[in-house]
């Protein structure tokens, strides 16, 4: 088994080995083209997603800039948008559903290194995938950690740190992220906390 296939099975590897640098200095270039895009080049942001991903919906839209490590290890499904300065660290496949909302600042982490020193100095690292259901919307500086799976119809809430997954139908919050209340159909009426629509639209 060489290094790539040992990080897409979640064990121990070294990055530099086996054109694993060959192909995040790959992804570079492609991310480098996308994030120096002029706003009167915008209609190219699907193209050039869809080149870099592994898997896309018809519908995408991410805003420069963005960062990643290898691009074809992300999938997303339809109406995916990501605002400003999203970050994957895609060791670990890292997938969403369809309609994912991800507000600016979101770092979402598939990869970590070793506690210990002494293995944290060996060079070896891992990626343990991250899984994103329907319908979530992710809030401002979220960090999502290596592992964790959030349902369907998930709001976490701006600056959490998602270190468990997370179970459907809920507001998640804090550091570390917790449940905070489940989400039901009163919520439908509403736009902001107590404020409710005045259009039936929806």
């Amino acid at each position: 088994m060489n290094q790539k296939e040992r990080m897409l099975n979640g064990l121990p590897y070294k990055a530099w080995m086996d054109n694993l640098d060959a192909e995040r200095d790959a992804c570079k270039e492609i991310i480098y083209e996308f994030n120096m895009l002029k706003p009167s080049e915008r209609k190219r942001i699907p193209e050039i997603l869809k080149e870099l991903f592994g898997k896309t919906g018809n519908n995408i839209l991410v805003e420069p800039p963005f960062h990643c490590d290898y691009g074809w290890n992300i999938e997303t499904g339809e109406n995916f948008y990501a605002n400003y300065n999203l970050t994957i660290l895609d060791v670990g496949k890292v997938t969403f559903g369809d309609n994912v909302l991800i507000a600016p600042n979101v770092s979402i982490y598939a990869a970590g290194h070793p506690i210990h020193p002494d293995s944290r100095n060996s060079g070896y690292e891992y990626g343990i995938p991250v899984t994103i259901g329907n319908n979530v919307w992710i809030g401002g500086s979220v960090v999502i950690l290596p592992g964790v799976t959030i349902g369907d119809n998930v709001v976490i809430g701006a600056g959490s740190v998602v270190t468990k997954d997370i179970p459907s139908n809920v507001i998640a919050a804090g550091n570390p992220c917790k449940v905070v209340r489940e989400i039901t159909d009163a919520d439908r009426e509403f736009y902001y906390k107590d404020r409710k629509f005045d259009v039936t639209d929806f």
